[in-house]
């Protein structure tokens, strides 16, 4: 397959698709949404313990609508759902969504991670994730922040701060695939106490550090603390311009989960709610059905590793951070 990631190594990459982002830094959390200029087909597939999530089961391949307006990723647990609530009504304010009757009813799922326990101030009044939503949707745009940013804004890993990350792909079919994921893990992105990434082999030149791969096995470390807390789940999403359908977009997010088992140790744990989204446009017919639905997949797993990665290489430090960023690692 060919190594060649899209001109910005962005989900974006994928034509019509654009990406929001907000935070709030005070409270160490933010919201990312990923917003078509058209609906757009999408599915779902959970493996984590403890998902949090909104409108996910009318994604399964026999309920009646297919296609979405957008999709959220938030910070802030429970009450991050209210994100994609926001969503939904600044959506319907623009005449987007499912029509019935003369009624339009925005198509927004959404998924959440526990950043409730990393520093910031959580004494709010009001839930804050309705504005953060808002903010969001209105940053919609081609380019984004990786690192510390969205909902990777308050992410932690085992041992270093999440953030963040997106990577692209183009294939031999000339379908492009893009990857976009906020890393809040149990287990650790880098190889012990190092800064080489368990993704190093799946790197595009140096788009995280270009170190390479370690060269010893330390074990797996997962720290008590992150263990009891069960302050964790990476959640993503996966895109392409490729025409699928709602069954093989959710085989394209079941593959993408291959790249958290790539870049995380351990993944899929009963204390992390592991989820990928799958987005198709349908710009680009398939050529050859089975042949490019298998390269889509392994392309979705590589890119989902690829962003892992970045997510961890871009996050920048804050105040009361109760981890390291991976800048601050020797040998980073």
């Amino acid at each position: 397959m060919s190594a060649k990631p899209g001109p910005m190594n962005l989900i974006t990459d994928v034509a019509g698709l654009r990406v929001g982002c907000a935070k709030d830094e005070t409270i160490k959390t933010g919201v990312t949404v990923l917003l078509g200029d058209a609906p757009f087909t999408a599915g779902v597939h959970v493996m984590g313990g403890a998902p949090g999530t909104r409108e996910t089961d009318l994604l399964a391949p026999d309920k009646t609508v297919e296609q979405v307006d957008a999709l959220v990723l938030s910070g802030g647990s429970a009450f991050g759902l209210d994100a994609a609530s926001s969503v939904a009504d600044g959506l319907r304010s623009l005449g987007r969504g499912f029509a019935v009757g003369d009624q339009r009813v925005p198509i927004v799922p959404g998924a959440i991670l526990f950043d409730l326990l990393n520093g910031g101030d959580k004494t709010w009044d009001e839930n804050p994730y309705k504005q953060l939503g808002q903010q969001a949707l209105a940053a919609a745009d081609t380019r984004f922040d990786l690192g510390t940013s969205g909902a990777g804004t308050g992410a932690t890993t085992a041992t270093l701060k999440g953030g963040l990350g997106s990577a692209s792909l183009v294939l031999p079919s000339g379908h492009m695939i893009g990857a976009l994921v906020a890393v809040n893990a149990l287990g650790s992105a880098t190889v012990g106490d190092g800064p080489h990434f368990w993704a190093a082999p799946f790197e595009i030149g140096t788009e995280f550090g270009g170190l390479g791969p370690a060269h010893h096995f330390p074990g797996i470390l997962v720290p008590p603390t992150k263990l009891a807390q069960h302050a964790n789940t990476t959640i993503g999403i996966v895109a392409t311009d490729a025409t699928l359908t709602q069954a093989q977009c959710t085989r394209l997010a079941t593959a993408a989960h291959d790249g958290f088992a790539r870049a995380l140790l351990p993944s899929h744990t009963p204390m992390d709610g592991d989820l990928i989204f799958a987005a198709a446009t349908g710009a680009k017919p398939l050529t050859d059905p089975l042949s490019d639905t298998l390269m889509l997949g392994h392309a979705a797993a590589t890119c989902m590793a690829r962003a892992i990665a970045r997510a961890i290489f871009n996050a920048t430090p804050a105040v009361d951070d109760t981890l390291p960023c991976w800048s601050d690692l020797p040998g980073s």
